[in-house]
């Protein structure tokens, strides 16, 4: 029996790597030619850095990326609003926080597989089940045959597709740029992520090697559409270190896109197929967790899998469901929330908020943080 995984991202290689470290071989088919470093940076929180850990990476993890053990969100002046301290996570959980380029972290994975094991040019338009097992069509003609089928494939998932026809994205009518720049940041920021909320905008950055900074910047539309040439007007009153960071980066090294989510469903498989990551449970990033619940499937999966057995995967994929569906759809619904939160306009509503979450106190944001960080137990 065969598991085929569609969809290379972080989600579908680290599903791969975990299945391979129970014994269980996985085939990925990836829509692109070509596996190359893309995208800008990606905090791996400590849930995440859990699994890599389990799953032998941290170091070389650790050692491709800057650690970060202070996440804070401050006004555009940089004045903190709230923090989160890292460090007490650090020490329950073993693991650090860490801010990596996406490019150096898929390299990583990808070296974990055989070559064989990931086949490149298979763009998927269609899934047919047959008596016993599933037929996925390419857009290239071409067709194979699958037993157990994971859904990988992100926001606008086909495997999804299959599985359900009513499903519905969200716009969060947020226009998102996100950048990596040759920028070493002032020592005392150089192990934090910052997030400065302004007025129906925000903008983050850390740093993720010594000498690179990601940065992601949001701005609320409704009918007109922002360009990323836009970019030093719409963020002119942010710290001065926020327009440095923008003005250091070329325009071309610059990704821009519209922020959507996937409203929860209520069903993650049905029969031998199952989906994980963004095709599950996409979530807008406002709590630096999409690819970490992915990385948190990839591990609950796997060990359901040898669990249960690839004779009986429908109850494999019934269990992890129910011990993943709680925690994703929190962080999805949470998320969107406060998204909205952060890009309130009024004055008056954005003074009372930053007056209220500067009184919270640390032991409360700790709990909070302290649900997400937990993995859950197979």
């Amino acid at each position: 029996m065969n598991i085929d995984i569609i969809g290379a991202g972080i989600g579908g290689l680290t599903t791969a790597i975990a299945l391979q470290k129970k014994g269980i071989r996985a085939k990925i088919l990836e829509q692109a030619n070509e596996i190359k470093p893309v995208g800008a940076g990606i905090i791996l929180a400590n849930n995440a850095m859990q699994v890599y850990d389990h799953l032998g990476l941290r170091k070389e993890i650790e050692d491709g990326g800057n650690l970060v053990s202070s996440m804070n969100i401050t006004d555009a002046s940089l004045s903190r609003i709230s923090s989160i301290d890292l460090t007490y996570f650090e020490k329950k959980h073993g693991v650090k926080n860490v801010a990596i380029h996406r490019g150096e972290l898929q390299k990583i994975l990808v070296q974990q597989l055989d070559k064989s094991k990931v086949e490149l040019g298979n763009e998927l338009i269609k899934v047919e089940k047959l008596d016993s097992a599933y037929q996925l069509k390419f857009s290239d003609g071409s067709s194979t045959t699958s037993a157990v089928l994971l859904g990988a494939d992100g926001l606008n998932s086909k495997v999804r597709e299959y599985l359900f026809s009513e499903t519905k994205i969200r716009s969060a009518y947020q226009m998102c740029w996100r950048g990596v720049t040759n920028f070493t940041l002032p020592k005392n920021y150089r192990n934090e992520l910052n997030e400065a909320w302004g007025k129906g905008d925000r903008i983050g950055f850390v740093q993720i090697s010594s000498e690179k900074v990601y940065w992601y910047a949001l701005k609320t539309f409704r009918q007109d559409q922002y360009s990323v040439d836009d970019l030093a007007m719409l963020f002119q009153n942010y710290h001065p270190i926020v327009k440095e960071i923008i003005r250091s980066t070329p325009v071309g090294a610059i990704h821009t896109a519209t922020i959507s989510d996937l409203e929860p469903i209520k069903h993650w498989h049905q029969d031998n197929v199952c989906l994980i990551g963004d095709a599950a449970h996409a979530t807008t990033p406002n709590m630096g967790q999409g690819a970490c619940q992915a990385i948190e499937d990839a591990f609950v999966l796997s060990e359901c899998l040898a669990k249960y057995g690839l004779d009986h995967p429908a109850q494999a994929f019934s269990e992890y469901q129910r011990l993943r569906m709680p925690k994703a759809h929190q962080v999805v619904n949470t998320s969107w929330t406060l998204g909205k939160v952060a890009h309130w306009k009024s004055s008056l509503a954005i003074q009372l908020r930053n007056q209220l979450m500067r009184m919270v106190p640390p032991s409360i944001n700790r709990k909070q943080s302290e649900k997400i960080f937990q993995l859950a137990s197979v």
